[in-house]
């Protein structure tokens, strides 16, 4: 009979499928038990078969499960038809496999907290790094807005001074602290500029204050008196025309306008120029070396206005009978144009600053020559205008050498 047969196979069967937490039972076609696969006086909490499930069981329905409490533990159960062979139709009983969920609920409750600590843990660790981060990053940033309302309050001494970084940070503190420097430097130049510009404004204006009050006094009499101060007068009134006509062309120097370029052929401008020159030797000779057929583009306007600042400097410092030289040659893809005396020379310590607005090494001399300070100002302006640059060379008592170099066409 069926149940004799199931009964047989009972015992091994229900200890083949018990295996460690996991409890087999065997039961029969009336859901009476037939095997174990533990013995019950084991502390492991076996469920009953539920009527239920067990009649869905026998009714062929596969892989039946469900949670059911025992002794207030919850325990997985799953219910499997048994046949005497996988192709028959005919259920014989039910084989019944019950898991207490506690430690698989113990080891989810462990996960779950394990879970809940570590996320906690990264969120504490990504926030106080991202403070440190956005901290380091802004530092340096408020540094700069602190240092930036400094110099706002008028303070140009102020620098960032960041230590030595490699990013974009570091980079821009870098780049603004050369920027205040250079800020500093101008606004230095400029009150220096408005200094000297005052100072030189002021002798002739003195001067002829001086000349008009004489001639208030009553000296309009005495004719020969009178054309003195006229003749002086009119040359105060040209000196201060000269000063305004350079200070405008340093105006345009410092918002320049385009330069009209056009090729110009260095040997016939500088035969045309040095005829030019010789008329403003008085008693110099204007000595003219020719280099090789060179061409370049240039603003002849400008050129020739360098030139003729330069020649003008040269014979306000060579004695008469003294020689000016002019001449160029060419150096790989520049042409260099030099203008050299044999005068008196400059003197070592004045060499740095000959360039600067209304710097003179003697200012005495040089207003009684009628200078302003400001021909080489003008003629390093217009040769960096052309993307060149001044050069100056000289020995006290042996003469001086200014050499212009200017790029050529590639």
């Amino acid at each position: 009979p069926v149940e004799s047969s199931l009964d047989d196979i009972a015992v091994p069967l229900a200890e083949y499928l018990t295996w460690r937490d996991t409890t087999a039972l065997i039961l029969d076609q009336s859901g009476q038990v037939l095997s174990s696969g533990r013995p019950w006086d084991e502390d492991l909490l076996i469920p009953p078969p539920e009527p239920a499930y067990y009649t869905r069981a026998l009714n062929g329905e596969e892989g039946i499960t469900y949670v059911t409490t025992v002794a207030g533990e919850r325990t997985l159960v799953l219910l499997i038809p048994v046949r005497y062979h996988p192709k028959d139709s005919g259920i014989v009983g039910v084989a019944q496999l019950s898991t207490p969920l506690a430690p698989i609920e113990t080891l989810l409750l462990r996960q779950r907290l394990l879970l809940v600590l570590g996320s906690g843990l990264a969120l504490i660790l990504a926030a106080t790094g991202g403070w440190w981060l956005t901290n380091s990053a802004l530092t340096p940033l408020r540094r700069m807005i602190g240092t930036s309302r400094r110099i706002a309050a008028g303070d140009l001494s102020q620098r960032v001074n960041l230590p030595r970084r490699r990013d974009e940070v570091g980079q821009l503190a870098t780049a603004f602290d050369e920027m205040v420097a250079r800020l500093e430097d101008i606004f230095a130049a400029q009150r220096r500029f408005v200094a000297d510009a005052a100072h030189e404004l002021r002798t002739p204006l003195t001067a002829l204050a001086g000349s008009l009050e004489v001639l208030l006094r009553g000296s309009q009499d005495d004719p020969a008196t009178t054309a003195r101060l006229l003749r002086a007068m009119y040359r105060e009134v040209t000196r201060l025309n000269r000063l305004s006509e350079q200070l405008l062309d340093l105006t345009r120097l410092n918002a320049p306008a385009p330069l009209h370029r056009h090729t110009v052929d260095l040997p016939s401008f500088m035969n045309e120029f040095t005829q030019q020159a010789r008329l403003l030797g008085r008693n110099r000779r204007v000595v003219d070396t020719s280099g090789p057929p060179v061409s370049l583009s240039a603003d002849p306007d400008a050129l020739k206005q360098v030139l003729l600042n330069l020649v003008d400097n040269a014979i306000q410092h060579t004695p008469e009978g003294g020689t000016v030289r002019l001449g160029w040659r060419r150096s790989d893809s520049v042409v260099e144009i030099e203008v050299a005396d044999d005068g008196e020379g400059i003197a070592a310590e004045d060499l740095p600053y000959i360039f600067e607005p209304f710097y003179r090494g003697d200012r005495s001399r040089s207003r009684r020559q009628g200078g302003t300070g400001l021909g080489l100002t003008l003629a390093r302006g217009l040769v960096e205008a052309h993307g060149g640059q001044i050069a100056v060379t000289s020995q006290p008592g042996r003469g001086t050498c200014f050499t212009v170099r200017l790029p050529l066409d590639p």
